[in-house]
């Protein structure tokens, strides 16, 4: 009994030990923002930066979670994503995790623009769209002076700071870019705390300029008793407290006589339990501040009945059912998310789009989205199961269809995907079926700014749901029109949208025929080739129309005499729907009448298109639409098209 208890109190001790060491050694992720900075100038496209930004994040996180250091390269030239990680070197691999998953909440604050930086007291991350990896140096470098607390004998105190960061500074190029020292400061019974950090990437020597560059500047700083150099190669900090992170080995072995060498394995299992939770709890307090940075956007805008309802799902089990956001898993991504599969704990199939720029722009849109599809049901559009906001990322699942969008079909030459003319009429008259309910029959009045064939899903038996209403607006009965800013899906727009923000009902009805020509041509309405690719899909099809030739339009592989007047309709039905003055467009209730009389052909007069008489060579380089403009026509700023998205 004696010996047991000898062996219990020794086992005791070690617990104790070996919980005060490793506290220390858990470290503190340190995920203050310093300071963030975000470039001026906004990106030539902001959908194809989005596209490029989220997988650049994607990848530098992996880096940076797993050595700590990362740069990666996404995308081509104006909208490429160069990013970049960097954790302290004091900082261990949890801490490191948790510091950089605050710089990936905290970066995409600077989309759409071309570039930006954050430093967190622990950890760095930047992107631009040119590369910057060798650059030490930019105009944003600058130092950061807490004066609520100086030196009582200035002289000295800037004496010693002016030594130890010299040598902090030499002793980091000669050691991977780290280095940290400490000194007493004379006659005050305190300490100065430095630590010096270059990014992994630049050679000795241009970290010693950098490091040498940000000594000089931090100086300045003196007789504050904390400050901090941020420059585009390196961080510097000093304070009177130490402020990086110690770790001890844990080990005991100063001779207690009563420490076993043999610990008890109900012990060793307490340890790890002990360890478990420890590690879990910091996970659980980084998230939960991280949750509560997106519920401060989300509360004013989700509406109680919403927020307070059985749609709310638990973050942790939508990533589960995604199986961690998987590659595998991934259905597609749009302007700001992305879709995958996921299986739900009662086998349930769903899509989840994981919503990743968690800016006050998407998250509007994300917020819109929620509050609009959750009060509309119709058999065409695409039923809303819940969503999250307890999470690091919002996220929105929907009912899942396996044969995914209409694009995949009616772009895609191969056998297997191909939709015969029964099979495309359905479509078109599901579409218009849905869209006539959110323009007359829903409750509220929904426009959807963003009609086209990515957004149409399909189910089982092909049968069409609108999805994606991140971009709707509603508005009251008795109001003829919004004026808004532009976005959407260049191409897709009506012309009086484009130029004067002028939104009704009438431009979802000019996407739904640029929506039919694609559908009956199989060619796409825009399309990233060379500027001599011709003229674009809805000019040819006014030209054939004039010519009377629209029968040459019309894809081969649904072409037969006996459907040719049905599909002729069809066609002239979409041309009807983009004609230049909105007025003399039909609503989409009157569109859906024609497709169902499509068998008994309805003659109407059809007016010349907007801007007809420019070609592909026009348009700029890169970017061939459906949108025609002449001369005279407004062209649209930066701004506006990187808000049109693609």
């Amino acid at each position: 009994m004696m010996n047991f208890s000898k062996g219990f109190r020794g086992a005791f001790a070690f617990l104790v030990v070996f919980l005060s060491s490793w506290r220390s050694s858990t470290g503190d992720p340190r995920t203050s923002v310093v300071a963030q900075y975000c470039n001026s100038t906004l990106s030539v496209s902001g959908a194809v930066l989005a596209d490029n930004f989220v997988p650049a994040m994607d990848n530098v996180s992996a880096l940076v979670n797993r050595n700590g250091f990362g740069t990666t390269v996404y995308g081509q030239a104006p909208n490429a994503v160069y990013a970049l990680g960097q954790c302290l070197e004091d900082l261990n691999s949890i801490d490191c995790q948790l510091c950089f998953s605050e710089i990936r909440s905290q970066l995409p604050k600077c989309y759409p623009k071309t570039g930006g930086r954050i430093y967190l007291d622990g950890c760095f991350g930047r992107y631009e769209n040119y590369t910057f990896f060798n650059r030490i140096f930019d105009s944003n470098d600058t130092s950061v002076c807490n004066n609520s607390r100086n030196s009582s004998n200035p002289r000295v105190f800037s004496a010693l700071l002016k030594e130890i960061i010299g040598n902090v500074s030499s002793t980091a190029v000669g050691n991977n870019g780290y280095a940290v020292a400490s000194a007493p400061a004379p006659n005050s019974g305190s300490s100065v705390y430095v630590l010096s950090q270059c990014w992994q990437n630049l050679d000795k020597s241009l970290c010693n300029s950098c490091l040498a560059a940000a000594a000089s500047s931090i100086l300045g700083c003196s007789p504050a008793l904390e400050a901090r150099a941020l420059f585009a190669g390196c961080f510097i900090r000093y304070s009177s407290s130490l402020f990086w992170n110690t770790y001890s080995s844990g080990s005991s072995s100063s001779g207690n006589n009563d420490l076993p060498w043999i610990i008890p394995v109900s012990v060793v299992c307490a340890l790890l339990l002990i360890v478990g939770i420890v590690v879990w709890r910091k996970k659980v307090i980084w998230r939960k501040r991280n949750a509560n940075y997106l519920k401060e956007f989300y509360q004013p805008g989700l509406s109680p009945a919403i927020s307070q309802s059985n749609l709310h799902f638990k973050y942790g089990e939508l990533k589960k059912a995604t199986n961690n956001f998987s590659q595998s898993n991934k259905l597609g991504q749009g302007s700001y998310g992305i879709v995958y599969k996921a299986v739900l704990s009662d086998n349930r199939e769903v899509a989840i789009k994981r919503l990743l720029l968690n800016t006050r722009q998407w998250l509007d849109q994300f917020v819109n989205e929620v509050n609009l599809v959750n009060q509309v049901r119709h058999k065409n559009l695409v039923k809303l199961l819940g969503f999250s906001v307890d999470g690091p990322e919002s996220l929105l699942i929907y009912e899942y269809f396996c044969n995914r969008s209409l694009d995949f079909f009616i772009f895609d030459p191969s056998p297997d995907k191909h939709l015969d003319w029964e099979q495309r009429y359905d479509i078109i008259q599901g579409v218009a079926e849905g869209l006539a309910y959110l323009h007359e029959e829903s409750e509220t009045r929904i426009i959807h700014r963003d009609i086209k064939a990515s957004n149409i899903l399909l189910d089982d038996k092909f049968k069409p749901k609108i999805t994606d209403f991140g971009l709707a607006r509603s508005f009251p009965e008795d109001q003829t029109h919004l004026s808004t800013g532009v976005a959407g899906t260049l191409g897709y727009m009506a012309p009086e949208y484009v130029v004067h923000g002028h939104l009704t009902e009438k431009a979802d009805v000019y996407s739904f025929g640029i929506l039919i020509l694609e559908i009956v041509t199989g060619k796409r309405c825009s399309n990233a080739v060379g500027p001599r690719a011709g003229q674009s899909l809805l000019a040819k099809a006014w030209n054939h129309y004039r010519s009377d030739t629209l029968n040459e339009i019309i894809e081969e592989s649904i072409y037969a005499e006996s459907v040719k007047d049905e599909i002729l309709h069809i066609i002239k039905t979409g041309l009807f729907c983009t004609q230049a003055n909105l007025h003399d467009r039909p609503t989409m209730v009157k569109v859906v009448e024609l497709l169902r009389n499509s068998k008994r052909v309805e003659e109407f007069v059809l007016t010349d298109p907007p801007f007809l008489d420019v070609s592909v060579e026009d348009v700029e380089e890169g970017e061939v639409s459906c949108l025609l403009s002449n001369s005279s026509a407004p062209a649209l700023s930066t701004s506006e098209r990187q808000l049109s998205g693609r």
